[in-house]
């Protein structure tokens, strides 16, 4: 299968492409690199001792994006992985994730039936959940535009988007795949997370702290009705849900369909940085502060359909994905900048 791969020098975009290669894929990467490194390319090319084609294309340029298939293609799928994510930047800059978010998701959906692609595949997001008391959440459990982010909504903007274009053409085949915290890194410590500025989310932000490269984490509420107090969500190793992409574009049937990827095993916040502890044997200093404005007490779904219908599962816990992400840490302290100096 030949695999068209937007934002494929990103964090869980860069791994899909070593599994899609490792399983007999041909993957080929748009990515303008706005919130990437050129140098994962050439990590992809090392793990996977092939050289994977890209094109530096603003995927929200149909004019760009059309003329990189006819020049790269054709293709069986899409995956779309290119999007802009940190929650908070979103509420602050909502017109800029609504025109990258839902706008390359237009473009992406128009190449795909222009260039007559049989799959697209859309890397989502869980938190288009709406009702905590849904809890563990399911496929159908309730969903709609009452988010509390724009990043979100985006998000959900675009699986109406794609449910609509489903009915054009029931041969089609669109999935939507909704997970929440990826963590972890490849096994080889080549490829990993390299967020731009201050890490939103908490694995970034507890790697620095056991490397001394910050001073401490910040517990954002350790008042919640959980075991130890802090809040639970359902950490996923990246190669688990890179497979899981994989796994997808192999397995799904035509039509549109959406599909949890998770453990459904949730972990709360200090049993993350307990694990992140036990596997970097460095000392993870923490700090108390108030709840979050938005923060789910919660977070977490049950993946029996992706099982059942798409024959994945996850099989990493968080420590093989601490342990993973360590060692992406301690080969590049400053990410992918780190070969960039």
């Amino acid at each position: 299968m030949r695999v068209l791969l937007t934002g494929g020098a990103g964090y869980i975009g860069a791994h899909t492409a070593v599994e899609l290669v490792a399983a007999g894929h041909e993957a080929v990467i748009f990515d303008d690199f706005s919130c990437s490194s050129p140098v994962a390319i050439g990590r992809i090319n090392e793990i996977t001792g092939t050289t994977v084609p890209f094109r530096e294309i603003d995927v929200t340029d149909a004019d760009a994006v059309r003329a990189g298939i006819e020049e790269t293609g054709p293709f069986d799928a899409i995956i779309h992985l290119a999007a802009r994510k940190a929650i908070g930047e979103s509420v602050s800059m909502p017109l800029e994730y609504y025109a990258n978010n839902v706008g390359s998701t237009l473009v992406m959906l128009g190449a795909m039936r222009d260039h007559g692609i049989g799959t697209f595949l859309f890397s989502g997001t869980g938190t288009v959940y709406t009702h905590q008391e849904d809890l563990p959440f399911v496929e159908t459990s309730r969903t709609g535009l009452d988010l509390p982010n724009p990043y979100s909504k985006s998000k959900r903007m675009c699986e109406e988007v794609m449910r609509d274009f489903a009915r054009t053409d029931p041969d089609k085949r669109l999935i939507g795949l909704r997970y929440f915290n990826p963590i972890g890194a490849h096994d080889s410590g080549l490829i990993g997370e390299d967020p731009q500025g201050i890490p939103n989310n908490l694995m970034p932000i507890v790697a620095r702290v056991a490397a001394g490269i910050l001073p401490q984490v910040s517990v954002f509420g350790r008042d919640y009705d959980t075991a130890d107090g802090t809040a639970l969500r359902d950490y996923i190793h990246v190669v688990d849900l890179a497979k899981g992409h994989l796994a997808a574009i192999e397995n799904a049937e035509p039509g549109m369909a959406f599909f949890n990827l998770g453990t459904g095993r949730p972990s709360s916040v200090l049993e993350l940085i307990a694990a992140f502890e036990a596997a970097s044997g460095a000392t993870v200093p923490t700090v108390d502060a108030p709840r979050r404005p938005g923060d789910a007490q919660a977070t977490y779904c049950l993946p029996d359909k992706a099982h059942a219908q798409l024959g994945w599962a996850a099989e990493c816990g968080i420590e093989r994905a601490c342990r993973d992400y360590w060692r992406w840490q301690e080969r590049n302290p400053e990410g992918y900048r780190s070969a960039e100096a």
